[in-house]
C-alpha cells in the first residue's frame, strides 16, 4: 500500500495529547510511520494513550530523531506545513492541491509532511529541507489552527485523493533523496561562491530560490547527476581561469 510510505514528522511537539490524536488520524487514514523530532514531551504518556485511544500501537513503534535533517535522511521527497509567510515562504499548496501531487511521488519512493511546533512552527533552515509548502487556508478571526486538527485535515485529503486514484496506475519516476539534494546544494554553494554567483555574506538568499524551483520540479536521480556534472564542469572552468590567472601574475 502506497501510504505506507508517508511519513508524518512533528518537529519538537509538547503536547502529549497532540501527539496522540495524530497517532488516531494516522491509523483513521491508513498511515504507519510517525517520527517525532526532538519531542518535548513523553509520547508514551498516558494522556498521549488515553487520545490515540486504539492507535497507542504507532506511539510505540515512533522513531525519534535529534534534529529534522535526520528525520527526513531516507526520504524522497518533503512537504512541510506553515502558516506564516514571508520572503522565504512563498509558492503555497492547499492541502488538495498537496495531496494531488503526493500520490505519484508515493509510489516511488518514501515522502514526508513536516508538521512544526505548537508555538512557532517551522524555522526557515527547516522549511529549507522541504521541497514544497503546504498551508491551510483559513478565514476567521484565528488563523493558526491546533496541529492535530492541522494534521487531520491534510491526511484527510490524501485519502481522499488515493481512495479516488485506486486501480488506476500513477507511473513515477525514482525520486532523488532528500540528502542526495542537500549534496546537490552544498556543491552547488560552493561552485557559486567560488564563481562569485552568490554574496558570501548571505548565499542562502538566492540558493533558496534554487531549491524551490528544484522542489516544484521533483528530481530524480538522473536530474541530480546531470545537474553536479554541469557544476563540476564549471568547477574545472574555473580551476583553469584561476590557474592561468596566476601564470600571468607569475611573469609579470
Amino acid at each position: 500500500m502506497i501510504l505506507d510510505n508517508l511519513s508524518i514528522v512533528l518537529v519538537e511537539p509538547r503536547g502529549e495529547r497532540n501527539i496522540g490524536s495524530v497517532a488516531r488520524a494516522m491509523a483513521n487514514f491508513g498511515m504507519t510511520d510517525l517520527r517525532l523530532v526532538a519531542p518535548k514531551v513523553d509520547h508514551l504518556h498516558d494522556e498521549a494513550r488515553k487520545m490515540a485511544v486504539k492507535a497507542s500501537v504507532l506511539l510505540e513503534q515512533a522513531s525519534l530523531y535529534p534534529d529534522l535533517e535526520a528525520a527526513l535522511g531516507d526520504c524522497h521527497y518533503a512537504y512541510a506545513t506553515t502558516r506564516r509567510f514571508g520572503k522565504y515562504r512563498v509558492d503555497f499548496l492547499h492541502p488538495d492541491d498537496a495531496a494531488e501531487q503526493m500520490l505519484p511521488l508515493l509510489e516511488s519512493g518514501r515522502v514526508a509532511m513536516v508538521f512544526g511546533r505548537e508555538d512557532k512552527g517551522l524555522k526557515t533552515e527547516e522549511l529549507d529541507l522541504c521541497q514544497r509548502l503546504i498551508t491551510i487556508p483559513t478565514g476567521g478571526s484565528v488563523q493558526s489552527m491546533n496541529l492535530a486538527q492541522s494534521v487531520v485535515i491534510c491526511l484527510y485529503e490524501v485519502a481522499k485523493r488515493h481512495g479516488q486514484l485506486q486501480g488506476k496506475g500513477q507511473g513515477g519516476k525514482s525520486l532523488a533523496t532528500v540528502e542526495q539534494l542537500e549534496v546537490l546544494f552544498a556543491h552547488m554553494r560552493d561552485t557559486f561562491l567560488r564563481i562569485n554567483y552568490l554574496n558570501p555574506q548571505n548565499p542562502e538568499h538566492i540558493l533558496r530560490s534554487y531549491r524551490q524551483m528544484f522542489g516544484r520540479a521533483a528530481l530524480d536521480d538522473r536530474d541530480v547527476r546531470i545537474i553536479r556534472g554541469l557544476l563540476s564542469e564549471i568547477d574545472r572552468v574555473e580551476g583553469e581561469r584561476r590557474a592561468l590567472a596566476g601564470s600571468e601574475d607569475d611573469d609579470d
